[in-house]
């Protein structure tokens, strides 16, 4: 059986969150804190999921962004929290995304949406960034119980997909996210947005680029041979 499914990640890796930027610099005078509070929330996601604690996305996105507004001693709003935190559910595609997806699908590829998102979130999101044509599925960790890097969350998506773990990509510009499914027995494929360099303890991804292009192309290419 040949490799035909690939997972997306949404969150960075689709979508761009430099949208959030302008909210976070009105509200903190310092839009560079749009990525700490991103790193915040996934540490929080992953210490929940290492020690059983049951929670969403959206309540530790909320959670989080009222600790960055504690450290930094902002004067959070209701208002000002509600703003950010509808604005990620309204996060534009990433330039390269559309022409990669509509290739993987033309080659035949099942394009499946997968975050740590809940499935409401996620719903709106694809829908919000005109990509809803361009996905075949959507798969949340919600039901799971967990969030990624869990082993058991990519095992999860494999279920969900009925595909077995092994013939599964997934696609992501998180390096953690890469070596959680490469650990779990999935491929992984690595998108530098960021420049900044993979974590060299990490299982280093089967491809890697600079855009969704270049990375798919790479995997279309190890498809065909």
């Amino acid at each position: 059986m040949t490799s035909d499914t690939i997972l997306f990640d949404i969150n960075e890796t689709v979508l761009d969150l430099s949208t959030l930027r302008p909210l976070f610099k009105a509200v903190f005078g310092d839009e560079s804190v749009t990525s700490t509070w991103f790193t915040m929330l996934l540490h929080s996601s992953t210490v929940c999921s290492l020690t059983d604690v049951k929670t969403d996305f959206a309540s530790l996105a909320k959670i989080m962004l009222e600790s960055l507004a504690g450290k930094l001693k902002v004067n959070l709003t209701d208002q000002m929290s509600y703003d950010i935190l509808n604005a990620f559910a309204g996060l534009t595609a990433h330039d390269d995304i559309k022409p990669a997806l509509q290739k993987l699908r033309l080659a035949g590829f099942r394009c499946i949406a997968f975050s740590n998102s809940s499935l409401q979130l996620i719903n709106q999101q694809i829908n919000n960034a005109g990509l809803k044509e361009y996905f075949d599925d959507i798969v949340s960790v919600e039901e799971s119980g967990s969030f990624k890097p869990d082993y058991n969350v990519y095992q999860f998506a494999a279920n969900r997909v009925h595909r077995p773990i092994e013939l599964l990509w997934l696609v992501a510009t998180h390096d953690w996210d890469t070596h959680g499914a490469i650990s779990a027995g999935m491929r992984g494929a690595y998108i530098d947005r960021s420049g900044a360099p993979y974590h060299p303890l990490y299982c280093q991804a089967n491809v890697e680029g600079k855009t969704m292009g270049e990375v798919i192309e790479k995997i279309i290419t190890l498809n065909i041979e």
